[in-house]
């Protein structure tokens, strides 16, 4: 069997790529591309997920890359799934701090070849009889494994194979002939290692001209002040700038001060530590020829011409009393999310200097605030985590997320008592944790985020006990107390290994040196958790990455870390789903996200149960939006500026109309019900995205007062590259007069369009609702979205007759693009339901049976392997009945599409996995229990997927994450 399936997927690799084969074994071009969720790491993890044993030859390895696979490693190790590592001492280049980690692994036999010039990559794992090789440019390094541009060739092929035959020989050759990783060879080789990176460093710093530790702008910074001058040229005196933490915001505005020289010049912070900071930055790019000084508390340098201030003191009025209105020709406000407050208020209110600048790294605000208000709509640059980290601006990250305590059997909550929260064994897992992962240079520099101070404080102790050096900071802690502490943290006597904290770490300090998070506290806001992953994001030399840990307990929040983690605030659940399932594959630059199985299940049980569309969040998302934007906002502002999905207020209100009409009395009361009752169903039925023929069609009425339908076919066909059949034109025109809908209630009562020859023309009545400007407008917006949305996900290499692979619809969905007359009541269709011209049979399966559901209808569906699933009939059924004989002799034009959801958690919603057809000899009369005990007949065959199942999404429907 294998044998025959390698053949086919050599001659698709290699012959000629329409011949069908199982993807499985297909040769494989390996490259990365976060953009479309490609990565070389994640074919290696899934490799070593699935294998028996496994052979790495790489004359690199760094710490980053051993921290990308680290948690694979583990559950190896745990399986004991053995493995031999040849790495290389070329160059001196493989990191001593790796090498020990590896070692570490008892499942591992770890060498390093001393002699020649060894540069291979490559990579062999066996799973039974099968081999799978992965060659090419890719060492065991985070920018090899996730950013780099690399070429790797995947084959697969059988140990009798000649060219699996030569890897392992040459392996075994190669691994005899080198040198075992002892701790002798460690300690001599850390020694040579650290020697050729001083040599460098003193090379490098001797090369380099002096100019060139003078601060220039980077990309962003470039890009901003650009961005400045520009609205500078339009009279505007006010500028926001939205900058990921980290990104260099405080230089940012020197540069401009720097460029414009204003006389006098006012830098606002909350803290006089950073006032400080602000001020060494200015002093450093701008020299000693400007009189700098502090006015905060009892320093007041009243003086001197650039003045960095605490909010706390020169928003008094006998403190703003001592300078003129007019007095700063500049001010610059940072952290200006917190401009809301009273006292941020009371300065910009008194003052008047020729140019404001506010920045700040999360402007939304959920107190009612407009901070964007406050600076006239000028956003000047936008750069978020994720843009920041793929402009490498950041510090890469390695997150993992793991299993909190389970104390009785059941996990800590967020109710969860103190003494559960400092048990031995709660703290012996967190060490454990910290040895595990470490740090990218071994010397951990951590802080540890706790969500209450009995907690902060006794963990600190039981951390002390165990060895580390750590100490508690609160919010009865000093400014001072506070400062010493992460003086201590960065420097290298009397060392701190651990800051253990609570809240007050959240934003305004700045200590690069940290590589380590470990946070033990509920995800409460997105905000909140990137705030607190940014306190290690500050890029500084020999810092290669930061080491993230988050104890993931039985937390209601838990869905908030994927949309922390990868950006997402959409709140579609289906998007969250998919990015967590991916892994690293969507995260720029060589940060990756890791979860173990609990954890994960976990975030999925939180994405299942949330309720993302309450109400008081969509009226807060819509409120923001609006604040930023500076007027009512339409669904494709939504999607402009990668905001909730707007489709959200569509089922909240049933339209977005409704929706903003309850809020904005500028549009209550502008339509009649019939314009209400149109735009609830087009909303809901047809500008959804899951078919574009009815929108473009709408699209082009609104336009041109008609559709061509010669020119529409030659749209759909030059931009998605797909030919429309007369049938969906008329099924389109049914579905525009409401035709489609079985609910009467949701049908107009008058036609909307007509075919007359080769137009589709709008009758009288829906032009005439069409002169109302704000139903138009509405529409308009309606029609955009779906548009947008659909263009945004289309993929012509998934498209399958109507459908996209892997795509979610409702069964609605499903019967609307299969051209049928009618929406089918739900009762009728059970499982799958045969068309009446029997050209189609959608089948509808939910992998996870509710209890409570009739027995008849618990069948035994599911995955085989990612090419075959089993499938039950409907109860009473033989293989003689009329439905199954279509099904049977499917040659006959039956098309068999198959929508699958994981649960009924997820929804009204399938996943479109394909087509499939039926294996001939799978056909099998069987019985199943029926409510009463009964035993009643019933159908089972196996069907062969089209295409092959995805791995993500497979381990997802299956579990095996």
């Amino acid at each position: 069997m294998i044998t025959e399936s390698l053949l086919e997927s050599i001659q698709t690799g290699f012959i000629d790529k329409s011949i069908p084969s199982d993807k499985i074994y297909r040769p494989q071009l390996l490259t990365n591309d976060h953009k479309v969720g490609k990565k070389v790491l994640w074919t290696i993890q899934q490799e070593l997920d699935q294998c028996d044993e496994f052979w790495f030859s790489v004359a690199f390895i760094t710490t980053g890359g051993v921290a990308t696979i680290i948690n694979t490693l583990s559950e190896l190790e745990k399986k004991n799934i053995k493995g031999k590592v040849l790495a290389s001492q070329y160059l001196n280049f493989t990191h001593p701090e790796a090498l020990s980690r590896l070692k570490k692994f008892k499942n591992i036999e770890l060498k390093i070849a001393i002699e020649g010039d060894f540069h291979s990559k490559g990579y062999l794992f066996r799973k039974a009889d099968l081999y799978n090789l992965i060659i090419g440019s890719s060492n065991l390094t985070q920018t090899a494994l996730c950013s780099n541009k690399e070429w790797n060739l995947k084959v697969s092929g059988t140990k009798e194979s000649e060219l699996i035959n030569q890897a392992i020989l040459e392996f075994k050759k190669e691994f005899e002939t080198s040198a075992d990783v002892t701790n002798e060879f460690l300690t001599n080789y850390d020694f040579l290692w650290k020697a050729r990176k001083l040599f460098n460093s003193e090379i490098l710093e001797k090369e380099t001209h002096i100019d060139a530790f003078r601060p220039k702008p980077n990309l962003m910074q470039r890009e901003a002040l650009n961005n400045i001058e520009l609205l500078r040229e339009k009279n505007e005196n006010k500028a926001l700038i939205i900058s990921a933490t980290g990104t260099g915001k405080t230089f940012l505005s020197a540069f401009d001060v720097e460029k414009h020289k204003p006389k006098k010049f006012l830098f606002v912070v909350h803290r006089l530590t950073i006032a400080e900071e602000a001020m060494k930055a200015f002093n450093r790019l701008l020299g000693d020829d400007i009189k700098m000084g502090i006015y905060s508390g009892n320093i007041q340098e009243i003086e001197a011409d650039y003045i960095f201030s605490t909010i706390q003191t020169i928003s008094k009025p006998e403190h703003l009393e001592k300078f003129d209105k007019s007095h700063f020709d500049y001010i610059v406000i940072d952290e200006t999310h917190r401009a809301g407050a009273e006292s941020y208020k009371r300065l910009m209110d008194y003052f008047s200097p020729s140019f404001l600048l506010g920045m700040t790294a999360t402007p939304e605000r959920t107190d009612g605030a407009d901070i964007f208000k406050m600076f006239d709509y000028n956003i000047a640059y936008e750069i978020r985590l994720n843009r920041a980290l793929e402009e490498e601006m950041l510090c890469p990250f390695h997150y993992y997320g793991v299993t909190d305590l389970i104390v009785n059997g059941k996990p800590l909550d967020d109710k969860a008592d103190f003494k559960f929260l400092v048990a031995d064994e709660r703290v012996d897992r967190i060490v454990d944790k910290i040895k595990l992962y470490s740090c990218d240079n071994g010397t951990i520099r951590g802080l540890i985020f706790c969500s209450r101070q009995d907690e902060c404080i006794e963990l600190s102790n039981l951390l002390n006990k165990r060895g580390y050096n750590t100490i508690a900071l609160t919010g009865k802690n000093s400014e001072n107390e506070r400062q010493d502490a992460i003086e201590r943290l960065e420097s290298e006597r009397n060392k701190l290994d651990y800051i253990v904290t609570v809240d007050i770490f959240n934003e305004g300090v700045d200590i690069p040196k940290v590589n380590q998070i470990i946070m033990l506290r509920p995800t409460q806001s997105a905000i909140i958790f990137i705030q607190q992953l940014g306190r290690g994001l500050r890029k500084i030399n020999n810092k290669e990455y930061l080491t993230v840990i988050d104890f993931i307990g039985n937390y209601s929040n838990n869905y908030m870390i994927p949309i922390a983690l990868f950006g997402d605030t959409s709140y579609n659940k289906d998007a969250l789903r998919k990015l967590l399932s991916s892994g690293s594959c969507f995260i720029p630059g060589t940060s990756t996200i890791n979860f173990d199985k609990i954890s994960k299940q976990r975030i999925f049980d939180a994405i299942d149960s949330a309720n993302m569309q309450k109400i008081k969040d969509l009226i807060n998302d819509y409120q923001l939006l609006k604040f930023k934007i500076g007027r009512i906002p339409f669904m494709v502002d939504f999607l402009e500026h990668g905001s909730r999905d707007p489709v959200q207020f569509v089922n909240s209100k049933g339209s977005y109309y409704n929706f903003v009409s309850a809020l904005e009395d500028e549009f209550r009361g502008k339509l009649n019900l019939t314009q209400i009752k149109i735009l609830k169903l087009y909303s809901n039925d047809i500008n959804n995205a899951r078919r574009v023929e009815e929108s473009v069609i709408l699209q082009d009425i609104i336009t041109n007062k008609k559709c061509s339908i010669s020119h529409f076919k030659s749209t759909i066909l030059d931009k998605y590259g797909y030919t429309v059949d007369d049938n969906s034109i008329l099924s389109c025109i049914n579905n525009l007069n409401s035709g489609f809908t079985s609910n009467k209630n949701d049908r107009i009562d008058e036609k909307i369009v007509s075919l007359v020859e080769d137009n589709i023309y709008p009758e009288k009545y829906f032009c005439k609702n069409l002169d109302n400007s704000y139903f138009k407008l509405f529409l308009q917006d309606s029609v955009d979205y779906a548009i947008r949305t659909y263009n945004s996900e289309f993929n012509k290499e998934r498209y399958i007759e109507g459908f996209q692979l892997y795509k979610k619809y409702t069964r609605k969905d499903v019967f609307r693009i299969l051209n049928w007359d009618k929406n089918p009541v739900a009762q009728n269709v059970g499982g799958y339901i045969i068309s009446k011209d029997n050209s189609n049979c959608p089948i509808f399966v939910t992998l996870e049976k509710e209890e409570d559901i009739s027995s008849t209808t618990k069948y035994l569906d599911g995955f085989l392997n990612p090419s075959e699933f089993e499938w039950m009939s409907k109860s009473n059924r033989r293989i003689s009945s009329k439905d199954v004989q279509a099904i049977k002799n499917y040659k006959n034009g039956l098309r068999l599409p198959l929508f699958i959801k994981k649960n009924n958690d997820e929804g009204i919603e399938f996943y479109y996995m394909g087509d499939v057809t039926p294996i001939e000899d799978s056909f099998e009369e069987t019985t199943m229990m029926n409510d009463k005990g009964k035993k009643v007949a019933v159908v089972k065959m196996i069907f062969k997927m089209q295409t092959q199942v995805e791995l993500n999404l497979y381990n997802y429907l299956t579990n095996k994450y």
